[in-house]
C-alpha cells in the first residue's frame, strides 16, 4: 500500500474524490512521513493501545496508527472524508472504527465503555482554530487517556509548557500543567502541510498525572481565579480577581488572602505558580 504521507499519493486521492478543502474545519493535511514518524515515536505506540485520532483527515497518521495499536477510532467531523477513509485509504484495516461527529459534542465516555476502559492514546493533527476547547475536553473529562500527543501552532504549544513570569505564561500554562506533563516533542516548518499554514507547528506530548501535582480544596474556585488574573494581565492580582464577574471577593479578602501567602498587594497573577494559585484558592475559600 502506497502510504498518504507520500504527496503524490495524497494529490491523486484529493483529485480522485474531487474534495475541496474546508476552511471552516481548519483543514492542513500533513504530507511528509518524518513527521508522521515523529509522532508516532513521540506517542509511544504499542500493539496493546486503544488510540483515538482526531481529525484524520484522508487518513495520513491513520494508516501509521492502525499498523502500531491495537485499536484506532477516529473521530472526522467532514462527512465529505468518511467515504475516502473507510472505502479507499484505509478500508483494509479491521482495527479501525471511523465516527462522523464533532469531537466537541461526541460522548467520549460512552464511546471508550465500548473498548472496556482500556488505556487510551489520543494523537491529532488538531484544527488550530479549536485546539484549546478539544484538549480542555479531554483534560476536564477525566477519561481513560494516558498521554494525548497533538500537533498545534507552535506558540500554543510554547504556551503549554511555559512557566511563570514568561509573556506566553497563562491560564493555558497552567491548566495543561493540572492535568499532565507537557513535552515540546518536534518543531513542524509550514510545508509539511497541504494547504501550507500560515504559522509553524510543533508537535507536543502531554502525559497526564495520575494525580494533579497541586492539591486545592476547590478546583472549581482555582481555575477562575486563574481565568481572572489572566484576563486582565496589566492589571494587579487584586484588581483583576475583584473586577472578574465569576468571582465575589473583595478587595480586602483578596489583599489579606495575598498577605497571608506573603505576597505583596501589588503582585500580578503571571508572577505566580500553580502551588500558588492552589493556595490562594484554598485561602479564599476559607473566607467565603
Amino acid at each position: 500500500m502506497a502510504y498518504l504521507s507520500d504527496p503524490k499519493e495524497t494529490i491523486a486521492v484529493l483529485q480522485r474524490y474531487q474534495f475541496n478543502f474546508q476552511k471552516k474545519f481548519g483543514q492542513n493535511f500533513l504530507i511528509d512521513g518524518h513527521v508522521v514518524d515523529k509522532i508516532i515515536a513521540a506517542a509511544e505506540i504499542t500493539k496493546d493501545d486503544v488510540v483515538l485520532e482526531i481529525g484524520p483527515g484522508i487518513g495520513t497518521m491513520t494508516q501509521r496508527l492502525c499498523e502500531e495499536a491495537g485499536d484506532v477510532i477516529a473521530v472526522e467531523i467532514d462527512r465529505n472524508l468518511i467515504p475516502i477513509l473507510t472505502g479507499d485509504t484505509c478500508k483494509d484495516y479491521k482495527n479501525l472504527r471511523v465516527i462522523n461527529e464533532d469531537i466537541l459534542k461526541l460522548d467520549l465516555r460512552d464511546v471508550l465503555f465500548e473498548y472496556g476502559f482500556r488505556p487510551v492514546k489520543v494523537v491529532a493533527n488538531l484544527p488550530y482554530y479549536i485546539t484549546t476547547p478539544i484538549l480542555m475536553k479531554l483534560l476536564e473529562e477525566r477519561l481513560p487517556v494516558v498521554s494525548i500527543t497533538v500537533m498545534v501552532q507552535k506558540e500554543v504549544a510554547e504556551r503549554m509548557e511555559t512557566g511563570p513570569g514568561t509573556k506566553d505564561y497563562g491560564a493555558l500554562s497552567l491548566a495543561v500543567q493540572y492535568y499532565a506533563e507537557p513535552y515540546l516533542a518536534a518543531n513542524v516548518p509550514p510545508n509539511c502541510f497541504m494547504p501550507r499554514p500560515n504559522v509553524g507547528s510543533a508537535v507536543i506530548r502531554l502525559t497526564l498525572h495520575d494525580k494533579p501535582p497541586v492539591s486545592v480544596q476547590d478546583e472549581k474556585l482555582m481555575f477562575a481565579l486563574i481565568r481572572a488574573s489572566f484576563n486582565q494581565r496589566r492589571k494587579t492580582l487584586v484588581n483583576g480577581l475583584c473586577n472578574a464577574q465569576e468571582l465575589t471577593v473583595t478587595k480586602e479578602q483578596v489583599t489579606e488572602a495575598l498577605a497571608e501567602l506573603g505576597f505583596s498587594p501589588t503582585v500580578r497573577g503571571e508572577t505566580l505558580t500553580l502551588s500558588d494559585f492552589a493556595r490562594l484558592a484554598d485561602a479564599l475559600g476559607k473566607m467565603r
